[in-house]
């Protein structure tokens, strides 16, 4: 992929483009970046789960070729996937964005739970405050 065909929200730059992992650079992921490791497990990963399941009788050799492409399939989907979410999150304007993250904060202390006798048995709970202890009068 070039720079000129690479829309503006694409999350990896042009520069570093050269130093992702060449299964990444391959499928053309766009907004995921999987490191070194986890294209390791992806393709070589696939490749093992398919030669021991065949080995195994379980599944035909084909698997051996069908399963890692099934794996990147399914990787460049996601990507796909999260583009869309990426595409629609920046289609809400900041005011809905800032009432939707006042109605996500959390109300610490204001809700009231109802507690069943049952519960916690041998333990007496309320959600009345309780009253300071009486002190014992010297003139009594």
């Amino acid at each position: 992929m070039t720079g000129a065909n690479r829309p503006a929200w694409a999350t990896i730059p042009v520069d570093e483009e050269r130093y992702r992992p060449l299964y990444a650079r391959l499928l053309g992921l766009r907004f995921l970046n999987p490191g070194g490791v986890l294209c390791f497990l992806f393709f070589e990963g696939a490749i093992a789960l398919a030669v021991l399941l065949a080995l195994a009788e379980l599944v035909s050799w084909w698997a051996v070729l069908v399963l890692p492409v099934v794996v990147a399939a399914m990787v460049k989907l996601n990507d796909m996937v999260a583009a869309v979410v990426v595409r629609s999150a920046a289609l809400v304007p900041e005011q809905e964005r800032d009432r939707f993250r006042r109605q996500m904060e959390p109300v610490v202390g204001r809700a009231r739970v109802e507690w069943v006798s049952h519960s916690v048995p041998g333990v007496v709970i309320t959600a009345d405050p309780v009253p300071p202890p009486r002190r014992a009068n010297p003139s009594d």
